[in-house]
């Protein structure tokens, strides 16, 4: 769907990533992971088109539909908009330049509010919405363009910990019922590690990808965090503890 050919990115002559040579193929979902300034989301912007690479091509496939969930800060809170119509911005490439949304572009605000589970919020102002509900309401605006590539940026950044799992598993929901290719920007592999298919990480301007089975790994995992690691399990699920607190208990 999505490849990189030795492609260069930064801003101006400041170089962010350096010689990147990975693909996305078509229903994977990866995890793109990094700390914060790693370059997450300049590959982001790179995929959607808003950044050049200095060097090399990011080649898309013809039939790539991008949806992106921005992060929940940069959507401004001054102006009054309701649910709906933040919905409504992400289906104006589908509606025209000066026109105004019709019948049928309402009704598929409705059904996607229905996907996120959040009908009962289309009137709500967004300003007056938790945390979670506006990551709903972002993803919602994202999939009303009826994408087939979703990007996510730190989607359960500055949420709790429910909040985190409940969006975690709708995006794993949605990924699953439409067939969806999945990009999510997390800067913890934490976050991520029970829903990815692949990962690829981000360290000093450097780019590794894994497959799960090697991200698994307590030897491969040590060596990207420079810290030794161990994996345990809680109800199926995975998780990374510090080797130190580790009482094979979990």
């Amino acid at each position: 769907m999505i490849k990189f050919n030795n492609v260069t990115l930064g801003y101006g002559k400041e170089v962010v990533l350096e010689n990147l040579n990975f693909e996305i193929k078509e229903n994977e979902f990866v995890g793109l992971i990094g700390q914060n300034g790693s370059g997450k989301t300049t590959i982001l912007k790179s995929i959607t088109g808003t950044l050049k690479p200095l060097k090399g091509e990011v080649i898309k496939d013809a039939k790539v539909r991008l949806g992106y969930v921005i992060q929940r800060q940069y959507l401004d809170t001054i102006f009054p908009f309701t649910v709906e119509e933040v919905v409504l911005m992400g289906r104006y490439k589908k509606i025209g330049l000066m026109k105004s949304p019709t019948m049928q572009d309402r009704q598929k605000v409705l059904e996607t509010l229905n996907l996120v589970g959040i009908p009962y919020l289309k009137d709500k102002h967004y300003r007056d919405l938790s945390g979670g509900q506006r990551q709903r309401v972002l993803i919602a605006r994202a999939l009303v363009g009826e994408p087939n590539v979703l990007l996510l940026d730190e989607p359960t950044n500055n949420l709790d910990i429910k909040g985190e799992e409940q969006i975690l598993k709708l995006i794993d929901k949605l990924y699953i019922k439409l067939g969806l290719t999945v990009v999510l920007i997390s800067h913890t592999l934490f976050t991520v590690l029970n829903y990815v298919d692949r990962v690829i990480f981000l360290k000093n301007k450097e780019l590794k990808q894994y497959t799960v089975d090697e991200i698994f790994s307590e030897e491969v995992l040590s060596q990207i965090y420079d810290y030794p690691l161990r994996i345990g399990v809680i109800h199926n699920k995975k998780y990374i503890v510090p080797e130190d607190i580790y009482d094979g208990d979990i």
